[in-house]
């Protein structure tokens, strides 16, 4: 499965910002988590739902948006 199938634009979840599978955990909000240095590990025990497949889709999807 393509990692960025994992990025998902809806209007009714997270005010339309990119997040994951249509969950209420946008992008931008585990890259400032992962930023401020928290693991995968960390966030998942918070997120049971997320997957490791989702974070490398953050970071993929970043790295593209950054590619001009």
């Amino acid at each position: 499965m393509e990692v960025l199938t994992r990025i998902t634009l809806n209007p009714e979840v997270c005010n339309g910002r990119p997040s994951i599978r249509n969950q209420q955990v946008s992008v931008s909000m585990l890259l400032e988590m992962m930023a401020e240095g928290q693991t995968p590990d960390q966030i998942m025990s918070n997120f049971p739902f997320l997957e490791k497949e989702d974070f490398q889709a953050c970071l993929r999807y970043a790295a593209r948006l950054t590619n001009f």
